[in-house]
């Protein structure tokens, strides 16, 4: 079969980042909301500062808001109070330095105008930045239905390894450009070296589950590279993808030889806290956008991305607002956004499974996920394991993940100071994850 790009590049301009109306709206009201924590401070403003408000403003507001108190305060230093500064902390002396409440809003108007115009700057370059992707993918293998195994080969009789992705994300972010490729790493350092690729769901994927997924998709795959290559293969399993890595691994323990994990959740419920009670109070809500669309839409996944840090939009572009289209720089950036916009729909009883039934019940933790009938006990692996936690993944809380290493027998973790995606296509990622990983591979311990 012929390699083509994967994706084709797409003409014309960028819709992201998605769901652009929500980040817009976003901008708008962190604002709002950080301003309204300014007025409503305990005693009469700006003399006291909301930083001491008996509201507990979050962070994520307040962020902003001292950004903008900070340009404010730089364009009116006038009417300063000497007695002020010299006793109150820098932050108090910040909010105590102006003290004409007209000119002081008006400041903070006009640098509130400014970081949103700062923002739409940065989206439109993004959207009419040149780059589009060509790396082509390896000829496809195998298929059943949407999925297919593409073939990154490396040497012929080497130990096979086959790599798990989510099924929320295209597949590629781990073969994102040459240099950011975990696939053509392993190939190149001498595994034989498989991608399962989910597709998009069509007619018949809609309507799976996640035991249709398991049971009708990785293990015949599984079942196929090991009568390729006559060796049961290592699995490596990011994300979801590593989570559902261990239901094959605990249903068919024949069909892997070794298991990798890169932020594979498992405890739920571990640092979650306020997404599980915006889950909970957007329930209603979202089982309905299920029923109505058939599934979660690329938009209501990305929104729902979006709530575990409301702010990471903003600040992502009105930093590329200021960056030469022309650098690398430029170019890594929007093969990342491109990606991170190119999202999958998820079949409506996968979501409704995964949102509440992992995210809403915890059920992998409390050990009541089921694949058909066997309860999925990562107790029961006997297969060599390592696991990769990232301390700064928000996608995937670091405890969530240490859960399902510390549930398996004799798993290794290893602790890595990245990101869930700075992890697997990050400027850290071929020392700290690409090359430790690779080397087990290789060489995994002996079961």
């Amino acid at each position: 079969m012929t390699a083509v790009p994967h994706p084709p590049p797409r003409p014309g301009p960028r819709q992201g980042p998605r769901p652009l109306a929500l980040h817009m709206v976003l901008e708008g009201w962190i604002l709002q909301m950080s301003f309204a924590g300014l007025m409503s401070s305990k005693s009469a403003w700006p003399l006291s500062s909301p930083l001491a408000s008996p509201l507990q403003i979050p962070e994520s507001l307040l962020s902003p808001l001292r950004a903008l108190v900070a340009e404010a305060v730089k364009e009116n230093p006038l009417h300063q109070n000497p007695q002020h500064q010299t006793q109150a902390s820098p932050d108090a002396r910040a909010w105590n330095s102006v003290l004409d409440p007209a000119a002081f809003i008006d400041a903070i108007t006009r640098q509130a105008g400014a970081r949103m115009e700062t923002f739409v700057r940065g989206v439109r370059a993004y959207q009419a930045h040149p780059y589009r992707r060509s790396l082509a993918a390896p000829a496809s293998v195998w298929r059943r239905g949407a999925a297919h195994l593409l073939d990154y080969a490396g040497p012929k009789n080497a130990p096979p390894v086959v790599f798990v992705p989510s099924l929320v994300n295209r597949a590629y972010i781990l073969d994102l450009a040459e240099d950011r490729s975990l696939l053509r790493f392993s190939a190149a350092s001498g595994l034989r070296t498989f991608l399962l690729d989910w597709g998009d769901p069509g007619d018949t994927e809609r309507q799976f589950n996640l035991e249709d997924y398991i049971d009708g998709v990785l293990i015949p795959a599984l079942e196929e590279i090991k009568h390729r290559t006559g060796q049961a293969p290592r699995v490596v399993g990011y994300c979801m993808g590593g989570t559902l890595a261990v239901a094959a691994a605990v249903l068919r323990p024949d069909l892997l030889s070794a298991l990798a994990l890169l932020a594979a959740p498992w405890d739920f419920h571990n640092g979650t806290e306020a997404s599980r009670v915006l889950l909970e109070m957007s329930r209603p809500v979202l089982e309905v956008m299920l029923k109505a669309e058939g599934g979660a839409s690329v938009d209501m996944l990305q929104g729902l991305f979006a709530t575990l840090d409301p702010t990471l939009a903003g600040r992502k572009f009105r930093g590329f607002a200021g960056v030469d289209p022309a650098s690398e720089h430029a170019r890594r950036f929007v093969e990342l956004e491109d990606w991170l916009n190119d999202g999958v729909p998820l079949a409506g009883p996968v979501a409704e499974e995964v949102l509440f039934g992992w995210y809403g019940r915890n059920a992998p933790a409390k050990g009541e996920w089921k694949v058909g009938d066997v309860g999925i006990d990562p107790g029961r692996i006997g297969c060599p394991a390592l696991a990769f936690i990232p301390s700064q993944d928000r996608i995937v809380p670091p405890g969530s993940a240490a859960a399902l290493a510390a549930a398996i027998p004799k798993a290794q973790a290893v602790n890595v100071d990245l990101g869930h995606i700075g992890m697997v296509a990050g400027t850290g990622a071929a020392a700290h994850v690409y090359a430790p990983l690779l080397a087990w591979l290789k060489n995994p311990p002996r079961p």
